[in-house]
């Protein structure tokens, strides 16, 4: 008789599942600042404000008229009718409250969707540098991801010339955001319009766009692919309150689809979720109908931080930047170090930086192998200008010890 005791293991998916990078990274920061280490965290796509007061207001009126039952499960229709009504005037999208669902942030949405469009097999193109959590996603629904590389000296863009020549019968969607995690790379209306002529082409493609950090993008004339009319019913547009609202921890995102693949994700939240917490809905939708001021002042505060990191990044011998013109990262390569060492540790990769960073000038960031570019490092400037002054003080010094 055998007596060995089994193992308990998970499943294969999940074991062949990768970690969010930037989350473990700031795991780690957590750490050593229980230690009693003084970290400067510059590693988390987090605004640092506060929620507005108006939005955190409605919350509490909601919580004091007992809105707090089950809605249905793409929300309740009066935030559904408002964020279609928004898309209409300020994206150019025609769609209706059918056509949207709202979930537990955009992350939810993009796995919805991805999971409801996505077969075994088929190919999602990704434009790289990739969010983390894209090809875990696309890897959960079974497909195949395609990248497709930006370069630093064209802003990290892909062209059209690019994207052209990955699509194959086998293409299912196109993959991208703008403002672009982790780059701050805004598309314009022009490039947007060369990637829809060469989509419409292609009859079986669908267009995800991420456009999540739209509110802090720092030049005018912001625009939606899916404004296009030849690739409008073929654009899934994904957005959400975490960026330009503060809101990280009320967990609202939202997808507008085609209204049968509206239903789908509807489907499908409907086994996992169900919709997303009642009282955030309220807050979404006070944020989303009332006072937009204070979303305007997070975006030039964001705008003056940019200017000064990249101001203390020239200082910087050997690190490599351009200029991102939405979101709050800058994203430059750092290859200039490898190789290099201040006699004790060696440099071989990003990731061997970032480390050395935390570790020797206590500043948190994140190495950018897991957003598809090894030879960058991801720089969040959703911090106070005195933290940003001091943390590239610090990483100016320790990067001087490396010969």
């Amino acid at each position: 008789m055998n007596t060995a005791q089994v193992q308990p293991s998970v499943s294969n998916r999940i074991a062949n599942l990768s970690e969010s990078q930037t989350l473990k990274m700031a795991a780690q920061a957590r750490a050593l600042a229980a230690k009693g280490v003084d970290v400067i965290k510059l590693s988390l796509g987090e605004p640092d404000f506060t929620t507005p007061a108006h939005i955190k207001a409605a919350a509490k009126q909601a919580i004091d008229d007992d809105f707090g039952f089950y809605t249905p499960v793409p929300a309740y229709m009066g935030l559904r009718e408002a964020i279609a009504e928004k898309l209409q005037k300020d994206n150019q999208l025609e769609v209706t409250a059918e056509n949207i669902v709202v979930s537990t942030g955009a992350k939810q949405s993009l796995i919805n969707v991805i999971s409801c469009l996505v077969n075994p097999g088929d190919e999602v193109i990704v434009f790289t540098p990739y969010w983390v959590s894209y090809l875990p996603m696309i890897q959960l629904a079974e497909g195949k991801a395609v990248l497709v590389e930006g370069d630093i000296d064209n802003e990290f863009k892909v062209t059209p010339e690019q994207l052209a020549a990955a699509i194959t019968p086998r293409t299912k969607a196109i993959l991208y955001s703008s403002p672009s995690n982790p780059t701050g790379t805004v598309y314009s209306k022009e490039e947007l319009k060369a990637f829809a002529d060469i989509v419409a082409q292609h009859e079986q493609v669908f267009i995800i766009a991420d456009e999540i950090y739209e509110y802090i993008t720092f030049e005018d004339g912001y625009f939606s692919i899916g404004a296009f009319d030849h690739v409008k019913d073929r654009t899934i547009t994904v957005n959400g309150f975490s960026k330009g609202f503060a809101m990280t921890g009320w967990r609202v995102g939202y997808a507008a689809a085609p209204k049968w693949l509206a239903d789908a994700c509807i489907k499908m939240q409907g086994q996992f979720t169900s919709a997303t917490c009642s009282i955030a809905q309220k807050a979404a939708y006070a944020a989303i109908v009332e006072d937009k001021t204070p979303s305007l002042q997070m975006r030039d505060a964001y705008l003056r931080r940019r200017d000064l990191v990249l101001s203390l990044l020239k200082e910087i011998e050997g690190i490599k930047t351009y200029v991102p013109k939405g979101a709050f990262y800058i994203f430059p390569d750092v290859s200039t170090y490898f190789g290099k060492s201040d006699g004790t540790t060696t440099i071989a990769s990003a990731n061997d930086l970032c480390m050395y960073l935390r570790y020797e000038a206590h500043v948190a960031l994140v190495g950018c192998e897991c957003f598809g570019a090894p030879n960058c490092l991801r720089i969040s400037f959703a911090a106070s200008d005195e933290q940003l002054k001091e943390a590239l003080h610090r990483i100016k010094d320790k990067l001087a010890l490396l010969k």
